[in-house]
């Protein structure tokens, strides 16, 4: 079952989105530092909207930890927007689980920055240059993510 989730998550995240040019964002999370994709030249980004309320988004968070981890020091950084009604309860679970990754306490407006959120979680995947090339409704992995980086000639 573990196995059929990998590959059916996996052949989504592969449906690029046509190598649409990114506009960039700029978001202040949870600690106060701003983020924008112009600071992650050189690096994949990959933004995932979630809440605490979304089983399938706690699901995935650990391994979205696992990946940014991983990778934060050398080619890929993981940033979330967290789609919750209060900013407590995002800070109360990030945290409760030790989310290292950058948080963002975002609503849909926010969102309209990377693009369309209408099921929960999302996930939109940008290169080294900043182009976005992936984006996803539900469930990422960290296997799916990296073998997709890799299939682009990534590590």
């Amino acid at each position: 079952m573990k196995l059929r989730r990998l590959v059916l998550a996996a052949a989504v995240l592969l449906l690029a989105t046509g190598g649409a040019a990114a506009q960039g964002f700029v978001f202040k999370d949870l600690q106060g530092q701003t983020q924008r994709l112009s600071d992650y030249r050189g690096k994949w980004v990959l933004v995932n909207f979630w809440a605490t309320w979304c089983p399938p988004c706690l699901e995935e968070i650990p391994d979205l930890m696992e990946l940014h981890e991983a990778h934060k020091k050398s080619d890929l950084v993981v940033i979330g927007v967290a789609l919750d009604s209060t900013r407590e309860s995002v800070d109360e679970f990030v945290a409760k689980k030790k989310v290292g990754y950058p948080i963002v306490f975002g609503n849909y407006e926010m969102a309209g920055q990377v693009g369309e959120v209408e099921a929960l979680p999302t996930s939109y995947l940008y290169d080294p240059t900043g182009k976005l090339v992936s984006y996803q409704q539900g469930m990422v992995t960290r296997a799916s993510v990296e073998s997709y980086i890799k299939s682009k000639g990534g590590k």
